[in-house]
């Protein structure tokens, strides 16, 4: 549909809790296009909808081969096990990154562009992406998670980010 600008730290969107989705129509479909477009065109894994300053209760992560699209409606961490330390960055913090905490495996319920429930289990870089952007649909930005931030040095060429 559309690459939407990408809404940066400071941005009083950003800080905002989301409001679920009630209506499964037509505009809920277009706002999960754009979403992929402007993933797609930013080179992240996962944006929500407050990203692009939409308030809704929309995620969409793509790990590309690994998962292909997922796309979250409503969705809520069920369970959480075991933990894990790792780089991570946001496409709403460009250029910053550091060690965060996640958990090591979560379990999330969603529901789908046509309101039907779904369960999906997340590992290593998808349990961080869940909880990554789950977090922006609350207002948190990852940085409430950094154990430590890296400078351009530390980072070498294997960083993976979670947006």
């Amino acid at each position: 549909m559309s690459v939407r600008r990408i809404r940066e730290e400071g941005d009083a969107v950003l800080y905002q809790k989301s409001e679920p989705v009630i209506s499964f129509d037509d505009s809920l479909k277009s706002l999960v296009r754009d979403l992929k477009d402007t993933l797609l065109e930013s080179g992240g894994v996962g944006i929500a909808a407050p990203q692009i300053g939409v308030l809704k209760r929309v995620v969409v992560i793509n790990l590309g081969e690994e998962t292909g699209w997922i796309e979250l409606v409503n969705p809520r961490i069920v369970n959480k096990e075991g933990s894990q330390e790792d780089i991570e960055g946001c496409l709403s913090c460009p250029g910053q990154f550091g060690i965060t905490r996640r958990p090591m495996k979560v379990l999330v319920t969603a529901q789908d562009v046509d309101g039907f429930e779904h369960k999906y289990k997340g590992k290593e870089l998808l349990a961080r992406a869940f909880c990554h952007e789950i977090d922006h649909l609350d207002g948190i930005l990852f940085k409430t998670h950094v154990i430590r931030m890296l400078d351009a040095g530390e980072l070498g060429t294997e960083s993976e980010k979670c947006n």
